[in-house]
């Protein structure tokens, strides 16, 4: 029975150890596994570009091998890789502003955001709730890049808001005010096309998907 490697079992930061410390290609390459769709995830709705997301991702990693040196081992390695990221697709979309380029289809949503089923949907419902992802995909890229941020890194990454303080290097108090605004822009983006859809009992509209999730003391 072959046993796994250390590399593989090891977690984020002591496998960021072994690359630090011994170039240790093994430790790298379970980093990337780990990382690669969460991040290509991040640069996908950050971007709206499918293929610049793949690029940015490779970068990602390119400039966290590059930087290993720099990384402090007391701190979370998912932190290190969410900020470079973040900073990728913040020059990226400055370059793109400047050049007047616009997104390419972004194509799916991605693993961290799964549609959630209750009902057994028709063809006719599919393609609606199609529809309703397209749109919100399409909104999101309009929201101010701050306030976009802060969105991407709670609803669909899932972090906590001091997780986000964190990759930001903000305080906490402002990732929450970008949260309520981020939202406010987002709902009256989608305005229009609520205005249009009839209302349906089944399928959740895509502000619903996007109202603040309700935080305890323990998750904040």
């Amino acid at each position: 029975m072959l046993l796994p490697s250390p590399a593989t079992t090891a977690t984020d930061e002591q496998a960021m150890g072994r690359v630090q410390s011994h170039d240790d290609p093994e430790a790298f390459a379970a980093i990337v596994r780990r990382w690669e769709g969460p991040l290509r995830n991040l640069c996908l709705r950050m971007t709206g570009d499918l293929h610049r997301a793949e690029d940015l991702t490779q970068e990602t990693f390119s400039r966290l091998h590059a930087r290993r040196r720099e990384w402090q081992p007391t701190a979370k390695l998912s932190t290190y890789l969410w900020r470079i990221a973040i900073n990728l697709c913040h020059d990226e979309n400055r370059r793109r502003t400047r050049h007047g380029e616009v997104p390419l289809e972004t194509g799916e949503a991605g693993e961290h955001a799964p549609p959630i089923t209750v009902f057994q949907p028709t063809p006719h419902d599919e393609l609606e709730a199609g529809e309703r992802a397209d749109q919100v995909r399409t909104a999101l890229q309009r929201v101010n890049e701050p306030f976009r941020t802060v969105l991407v890194l709670r609803h669909y990454e899932g972090l906590k808001f001091r997780e986000i303080a964190d990759v930001l290097g903000v305080p906490e108090g402002t990732v929450k005010s970008r949260m309520v605004e981020g939202l406010s822009q987002l709902t009256r983006l989608l305005q229009p096309a609520l205005n249009d859809s009839p209302a349906k009992s089944a399928p959740a509209t895509p502000t619903a998907s996007w109202q603040p999730r309700t935080q305890t003391k323990a998750n904040l």
